[in-house]
């Protein structure tokens, strides 16, 4: 089954529920790279580095560029991060009529925010804003069912609140750092003075705050474009969960998951280890639905009963298999019990083999995505320039700040993606550009950093609310 085959069985409103909730995720990213990525060009124009149009422009290929190398030559692990915030099994569990309405909640929530702070010129961040979206919509759909509140993956949660929470603050003390040690090691003075009119910086330094200015957007599409990523995946596997069940991009893969999983039995063999009960279930359950296929997709109209008796389809209940086994392997491999080559040869099986079956991210989904970030950066950017630039500080921006907060900004978010965890392009550098401002002597302006923290307070449990809103008020709207 192909994509557009997939898309034609949808039919009715199904389908146009589709297309508008594909319309509003791209319409999110595409505000995403407004947003977020004017912190990007402000220290190449207030700096008179570059003028304005160049500046984003430039960006906007940087953000493209960005989004597009990480995924196909990194992997996708900061979008599957988004997309295990909301276990997609939730998806599958609620009617279709519930899916809809989860999918589409938290998208018009997340579109309505970053457009409403964006309006008033708050550099808040638009990753609080889809992971709030995404847990108000969890929340809102398990208390609608009596489940509490097991909507949520509250433990991958807790990871990603907590590289949103620690990231402004590395921004802010190693970018007033940086700028010390900068005082200390480079002694020219134009570099930590406001630029008079008409002043353009040295070439060298011009070429210093491109470079930054170059990171930052990278780092940026590369971290926030997964996201959207992510953002996309929900929708996709929301309305079609057979299809998107396992990787569409390579689904010849078949063979080599038998494989894999017979790789897995001889490394525990090996180290005369013994299969946990429920892995050794998974294994032999995925090995006979695959025996003697060659294309994953040949299961895709496959049906049968369940133990308790009722109809599945077979490529989602092998996703399921594969979910586990890949969650319990992660455990061993990344770990302390057992031999330190037990774990070793568990984890490259598990990277290699049996992760990229479950967790992949479409190719036309990453180039789209790229498009709409790269092409929102060049779109809409004065208002959080402004305030970021003229607002946050109470003197002019310097060539020295400029570069120390953008080169934090740009290494603290590649350090994220390194990790897996998904951070605030926003947070980290208007931290960093406040950290440079009090690091050189020059004051914040108290007003705007009590208006730009209380938005980034506000902006997860207002996000949460809104999409819980929304999702009551579609399932009172369509039963």
């Amino acid at each position: 089954m192909n994509f557009w085959t997939a898309v034609g069985e949808l039919g009715g409103w199904p389908l146009v529920f589709l297309i508008v909730a594909l319309f509003v995720a791209f319409a999110f990213e595409f505000i995403n790279g407004f947003h977020d990525t004017a912190n990007a060009v402000t220290t190449v124009i207030y700096t008179r580095t570059l003028p304005a149009t160049p500046a984003v422009l430039y960006s906007g290929l940087m953000n493209f560029t960005g989004a597009l190398v990480t995924v196909l030559f990194g992997g996708a692990a900061v979008a599957f991060s988004i997309v295990n915030l909301l276990p997609v099994d939730l998806l599958i569990r609620a009617d279709s009529n519930a899916a809809l309405v989860m999918v589409l909640a938290l998208l018009l929530a997340g579109v309505v925010w970053n457009l409403g702070t964006w309006y008033k010129g708050l550099p808040v961040s638009s990753s609080h804003t889809l992971i709030g979206s995404i847990l108000g919509v969890g929340v809102a759909n398990s208390l609608w069912n009596n489940e509490g509140l097991a909507g949520v993956n509250w433990a991958k949660a807790g990871e990603v609140g907590l590289g949103l929470l620690l990231s402004p603050l590395c921004g802010f003390l190693a970018a007033g750092a940086l700028l010390l040690v900068m005082r200390r090691v480079l002694r020219e003075p134009t570099l930590y003075e406001p630029p008079r009119d008409g002043d353009r910086p040295p070439a060298w330094v011009r070429v210093v705050l491109i470079f930054t200015c170059g990171g930052v957007s990278f780092a940026h599409g590369s971290n926030d474009g997964q996201k959207g990523m992510g953002l996309l995946l929900l929708v996709l596997i929301g309305f079609m969960p057979v299809h998107y069940a396992l990787t569409v991009n390579k689904p010849e893969t078949a063979s080599s998951v038998c494989a894999a999983i017979g790789n897995v039995r001889a490394i525990y063999a090996k180290h005369g280890i013994s299969l946990p009960e429920q892995l050794d279930k998974d294994l032999k359950f995925v090995a006979d639905r695959l025996a003697g296929r060659e294309s994953l997709t040949e299961l895709a109209k496959l049906e049968e009963r369940d133990e308790a008796g009722a109809l599945v389809n077979v490529r989602w209940e092998v996703r399921q298999a594969l979910q586990r086994t890949n969650r319990e392997l992660k455990r061993v491999g990344t770990g302390r019990t057992g031999p330190d080559e037990f774990r070793k040869e568990v984890e490259v099986v598990r990277k290699t083999a049996i992760a990229p079956v479950i967790e992949f991210v479409p190719v036309w989904v990453v180039v789209c995505t790229a498009l709409a970030l790269g092409t929102g950066t060049c779109i809409g950017y004065k208002r959080i320039v402004v305030t970021v630039a003229e607002k946050i500080g109470k003197s002019h921006l310097t060539y020295g700040q400029g570069a120390a907060a953008e080169g934090v900004a740009a290494v603290t978010i590649l350090a994220a993606d390194f990790v897996h965890l998904p951070v605030s392009t926003t947070q980290v550098l208007s931290s960093g550009v406040a950290g440079t401002m009090a690091a050189n002597g020059s004051g914040v302006q108290r007003a705007t950093c009590q208006k730009i923290v209380l938005a980034w307070a506000l902006t997860l449990p207002a996000c949460m609310l809104l999409a819980g809103l929304l999702f009551v008020a579609g399932r009172l709207i369509v039963g």
